[in-house]
């Protein structure tokens, strides 16, 4: 008789750990997906901040990540597609935001976020992410110096195609003590981006106006 009494207490002890179960699965469910979704509202606002940062206030008037296509070019250093976005002002654009790669800095590659004008003038050019040597290489960052902010209003004839380099390689553009590789690699791929721009501005700016239409 002693066994079916340890049987059902078997039974209704494994029913009591299966419901604990299914409980802590759900419960963790519920949290990872609110988790996700303040993660996903902090990473857009910080991609808001750093795209405002680049352009001029009031020189758009849309929600620039509402308004973003991916790009698949050799000129802007990635293999895998990046994702631009486009500023719009009265209807019609007004400048572009490239997320573009310089694959040859001292570490590895240097995320960017390249601004360009309808005008074709760079409007800034911000560093998402790098690995470059602390102290020296990072001096690419705005909190580290204003370097970064050489690029504002150049165009590919403000310096001309020979002065896109650093003053080392008899270019336009400062170095940092002990460390060339990093700026230059950023200049290059800046000069790139530029590039890549000036010959399919058309095409990127009536896809949008036709997609917005």
């Amino acid at each position: 008789m002693a066994l079916p009494e340890i049987s059902r207490s078997m039974l209704k002890n494994s029913l009591v750990l299966g419901l604990f179960a299914i409980a802590t699965v759900g419960l963790v469910a519920v949290l990872q997906q609110a988790t996700a979704g303040r993660i996903a509202n902090a990473e857009r606002e910080a991609q808001v901040r750093a795209l405002s940062e680049i352009l001029p206030q009031g020189s758009y008037d849309n929600h620039l990540l509402d308004n973003s296509i991916q790009l698949h070019d050799p000129l802007l250093g990635s293999k895998s597609p990046q994702t631009a976005y486009i500023a719009m002002k009265d209807g019609k654009p007004s400048a572009i935001i490239l997320r573009a790669t310089a694959p040859d800095g001292y570490s590895g590659g240097i995320q960017l976020l390249i601004g360009i004008q309808a005008d074709g003038r760079l409007a800034g050019v911000r560093v998402l992410n790098h690995r470059e040597t602390p102290g020296l290489g990072d001096k690419i960052e705005l909190a580290k110096s204003n370097w970064i902010r050489s690029f504002d209003g150049r165009s590919l004839s403000n310096p001309a195609e020979d002065g896109w380099a650093v003053k080392k390689d008899r270019g336009a553009f400062d170095q940092f003590a002990g460390a060339t590789i990093t700026p230059r690699a950023v200049v290059k791929a800046v000069h790139k981006a530029l590039q890549y721009f000036d010959a399919n501005q058309q095409q990127l700016f009536a896809a949008q106006v036709k997609s917005n239409g």
